[in-house]
């Protein structure tokens, strides 16, 4: 496949010899020459020079062909008019966005644009690191507004059913329980047992009732 990679900086260089290794025949564009040192040495893609609000440098990259662009320089308004062009002008049909600023998170949403804002992400990830243990992040979706966890049961919820653990709030829901080493689809009534192993899907305030849940051995 065919991608566009916008700004080179420790984003944009890691992110451009990732999709090289993985086959893929990439582009990095950078107003600034002595940004693309920052490429690894092995990477064979090719460089463009030049302002990538530029529909010349844009066309020199290959957007016409491209089957993604990420705009992925710290300047959010640059990343949202790059991105918002490749997908509205060029109907580039993957396109991505990087936020830098979490107060400037609305405006590349106004784009309706894919985004990742690695601030807010990386914040929201060291916090739960910090402050809980009990329970582990398995994958993660969008900015971290929707998450998959995992715990270990404990004897204080031995026997309980999952529902008095997750409570009747749809901020929490069930994916997997796992006990002795097999994987099934639980219900609100399946009964949990000390060492089943619980995924679920919760978004923060979700999580943030459960952990009390667990740490208290009660409903909240």
């Amino acid at each position: 496949m065919n991608f566009i990679v916008v700004g080179c900086g420790r984003v944009g260089s890691e992110l451009a010899f990732r999709l090289f290794q993985s086959g893929h025949q990439v582009v990095v564009v950078d107003s600034n020459n002595a940004s693309f040192k920052r490429l690894h040495p092995d990477f064979r893609g090719r460089t463009v020079e030049g302002e990538a609000l530029s529909e010349k440098v844009l066309e020199r990259a290959g957007i016409t062909e491209a089957d993604g662009l990420a705009a992925v320089t710290n300047l959010d308004a640059l990343n949202a008019v790059v991105a918002h062009t490749a997908q509205t002008v060029y109907n580039v049909p993957n396109v991505v966005a990087r936020n830098y600023d979490p107060q400037l998170r609305p405006m590349i949403e106004a784009f309706g644009v894919h985004m990742v804002s690695s601030t807010s992400w990386g914040a929201q990830r060291v916090e739960e690191l910090l402050t809980d243990l009990s329970l582990r992040t398995v994958f993660s979706a969008g900015n971290g507004e929707v998450e998959v966890y995992e715990t270990v049961i404990t004897e204080s919820w031995d026997g309980r059913s999952l529902v008095e653990l997750l409570g009747p709030s749809r901020d929490c829901l069930p994916v997997a329980l796992t006990r002795a080493g097999r994987a099934s689809l639980p219900t609100l009534e399946s009964t949990l047992k000390t060492g089943d192993v619980l995924n679920v899907s919760t978004t923060f305030t979700g999580i943030s009732a459960l952990r009390a849940r667990l740490s208290n051995g009660t409903e909240a």
